[in-house]
């Protein structure tokens, strides 16, 4: 996080004075330098024992041992005329524990200390540090409730870095969620769907507002996707906020016992432009990154215009239209294992008509078999007819009383229709696609797949009645998975498919008849695929098929042709990196929403 927060410039900066050749200009140079390491000030508002202000402090120190170094020529026997100056009292922390704030004072001695040792083995004598004179500013406070010009006035600052808690929106205790609401309102009324960390991202973009103070947080990496990032990162573009640097997704493993690691970022941002941005990107999130040098890091961090992509109600282009499922609120009375529906059959053949397999994501991807009972197109007559059968009328009753035990008004306004699902969107005729609301991080690709009316799609997945084979091709195409990857937000680690946020923003292709039909013929090829793989053994999974390590060859060769040609009609040159399509695609957001 230091390295390009000021780190890298700093030692960039050195290296150029010591190339010069000129020796009063290169110890002017110098001088200058030093004083400039000696005056930076930095302020970790959520500093714990104080790590990130230790390897600051550290990493100071070594530069300014290389200055030294420089001035000095490691001369031993000027080691007493020599002393190092960068203060301890130019380092501030908050931490709301007492404990953490004794030992971050203390550890920010240990460290000096450890720095004049590493100062006498180049000049040979250990600065004395007793009796001591300065030290850390470690204030213990609730950094979300105080005022941070208390610890140090803005314009003394420099820097602000650190790790704030991760605490999930939903985790929150009472007294953070009052904290959190003191940093937000009056301005960001929506607040609550922000995760505890946000708050120290908001205060510190008003902190430094009319500054040149320069911030870097570690996060979890659902601040910048999902409806989390419109509600924090407009208001803070409005305020003039950019983003210089980051860090894309990486794991962060944690060495304590039973911790799994976190999926991170790290976002560096100020109210100016820094002449050079950069992008750290991980192809493998356990891995090294890639540094890329970008014209804009937006909030989503990708190169690509600054846009925050806000729930929509429709689409943005003339497409069907995406819905959720079927909602039963049921109390899974609806609802047959498959005993329970030959059970009922060969005591009620009549109820074939009315028990329909229904697939929610788990039975779509993984071959589960469920039933329900569906009576959305029962006449008056038949409805009553069904009412007379002892099995049936004993499960509606269950779904009855379970609804008007609810508190919530609309569920228990549905008491009155208990033969129904609480939500029906189910098609009536034609067919429709069906795509998990959540699908695994793993995959390359979302699993979706054609059903006709009888089949009932629940809640856990999305449907896009009367769908065309064009659209289901453009949907699983790599460059709408791209950017589902990019503005989804996410359940765990998996991805969440979200209809007004990604199917509703999404750029589609301009195209002509013969393109469709091309697209048409690759999305058949994929469908083909699946289905020899199928009729190989019927137990076969669609998560047996998108799982990345079984992936057949053949259906992999039909998304890529697929993924091929797609590409190319939003670029006749295609694109190189899943980074490069993102930005075509948050180009093309962006004109779409001015022509809305």
């Amino acid at each position: 996080m230091i390295e390009p927060l000021f780190l890298t410039d700093l030692k960039n900066e050195l290296d150029d004075i010591l190339k010069l050749k000129q020796q009063k200009k290169r110890n002017d140079r110098l001088i200058e330098f030093s004083n400039k390491l000696r005056s930076l000030n930095f302020l970790d508002p959520a500093c714990g024992c104080g790590n990130f202000l230790i390897i600051t402090y550290r990493e100071l120190r070594r530069l300014e041992l290389k200055v030294l170094h420089a001035q000095h020529g490691g001369s031993m026997a000027l080691g007493l005329e020599i002393q190092p100056s960068i203060p301890l009292n130019n380092f501030y922390g908050i931490e709301i524990d007492e404990w953490p704030t004794r030992i971050a004072e203390v550890a920010m001695w240990l460290t000096q200390h450890q720095m004049n040792v590493e100062f006498a083995k180049t000049f040979g004598e250990e600065p004395d540090l007793l009796p001591l004179k300065e030290h850390a500013n470690i204030h213990h406070a609730n950094a979300l409730e105080l005022d941070w010009s208390q610890v140090v006035e803005p314009q003394n600052l420099n820097y602000i870095i650190g790790n704030p808690p991760f605490v999930g929106k939903n985790f929150r205790n009472k007294t953070q969620e009052a904290s959190q609401q003191q940093v937000f309102l009056p301005e960001v009324k929506s607040w609550k769907s922000l995760d505890f960390v946000a708050g120290w991202f908001y205060k510190a973009a008003k902190f430094t507002n009319n500054t040149t103070i320069q911030t870097a947080f570690v996060s979890t990496n659902s601040i910048c996707m999902g409806e989390q990032t419109g509600v924090l990162w407009q208001p803070m573009l409005d305020m003039g906020i950019k983003i210089n640097f980051a860090h894309r997704t990486f794991a962060w493993d944690n060495d304590a016992k039973g911790k799994a690691s976190v999926h991170c970022i790290i976002v560096g941002f100020a109210h100016f432009d820094r002449s050079e941005k950069w992008l750290y990107d991980y192809p493998d999130i356990k891995g090294a990154p890639n540094r890329l040098t970008v014209e804009n890091v937006n909030p989503y961090l990708v190169d690509a215009p600054n846009a925050v992509v806000l729930g929509r109600s429709k689409p943005l282009v003339d497409v069907s239209p995406m819905v959720y499922g079927n909602k039963p609120v049921d109390g899974g009375f609806l609802f047959l294992t498959p005993d329970e529906k030959n059970d009922l059959l060969a005591k009620q053949p009549g109820l074939l008509q009315w028990i329909k397999p229904i697939l929610g994501s788990q039975e779509f991807l993984n071959n589960g078999e469920r039933y329900c009972l569906w009576f959305a197109n029962a006449s008056t007559k038949e409805l009553r007819d069904l009412m007379q059968i002892p099995e049936v009328k004993q499960r509606i009753d269950g779904v009855k009383k379970m609804r008007l035990a609810s508190t919530k008004a609309k569920t228990q306004q549905s008491a009155e229709i208990p033969w129904l699902f609480d939500e029906v969107r189910q098609p009536t005729d034609g067919t429709y696609i069906l795509l998990p609301r959540v699908s695994s991080e793993r995959r390359s690709y979302v699993p979706m797949g054609f059903f006709d009316q009888d089949t009932i799609c629940s809640d856990a997945n999305q449907m896009i009645p009367n769908a065309t084979l064009y659209e289901f091709g453009i949907l699983t195409s790599q460059i709408h998975m791209d950017w589902m990857r990019t503005v989804a937000g996410r359940l765990k680690s998996d991805y969440r498919y979200s209809a007004k946020l990604v199917y509703n923003n999404f750029p589609w292709p301009q195209t002509n008849d013969q393109q469709k039909e091309q697209i048409e013929k690759l999305a058949q090829a994929i469908l083909d695929a699946r289905q020899a793989e199928f009729d190989k053994d019927s137990n076969t999974s669609r998560a047996d098929l998108y799982d990345p390590d079984l992936m057949p060859s053949a259906l992999r060769k039909a998304h890529k042709a697929l993924d091929k040609a797609v590409d190319k009609l939003y670029n006749p040159k295609g694109f190189k990196t899943p980074l490069d399509r993102v930005k075509h695609l948050f180009e093309l957001y962006q004109q779409l929403v001015k022509q809305a």
